[in-house]
């Protein structure tokens, strides 16, 4: 296996701007954090334990619950292959990938 790192770091060197570029902090509003722009495309790979398909599916195919407990915890779509019903957990990562990919989030618990 080739261990070669695909963006070999330069030690003791750091990016710098072009000439000519300004860079400035994005402005910061009372009102809150600033939404992320997302890309129109953003898919996702599934795959259905009943039929054994795999396939990719939009953020809106998806729905994500987080609840108290990791069983609790979980994301649910359609098969669009052979139309099952699938619900599989979600740990810390994917609920991280999930939500910055703009997947609808319904809390299950709220916090005392």
């Amino acid at each position: 296996m080739n261990r070669t790192p695909l963006f070999p770091a330069a030690t003791g060197v750091r990016p710098e701007a072009p000439s000519g570029t300004v860079i400035r902090p994005a402005p910061r509003s009372a009102a809150g954090p600033v939404p992320v722009p997302l890309p129109a495309a953003v898919r996702f790979r599934a795959a259905c334990p009943d039929c054994r398909g795999r396939f990719e599916l939009a953020a809106a195919a998806l729905r994500l619950a987080i609840g108290a407990t990791r069983r609790t915890t979980f994301y649910t779509f359609t098969c669009p292959e052979c139309g099952a019903s699938v619900r599989k957990p979600a740990g810390e990562r994917i609920i991280e990938l999930l939500t910055g990919g703009g997947v609808r989030t319904l809390r299950l618990h709220t916090a005392l």
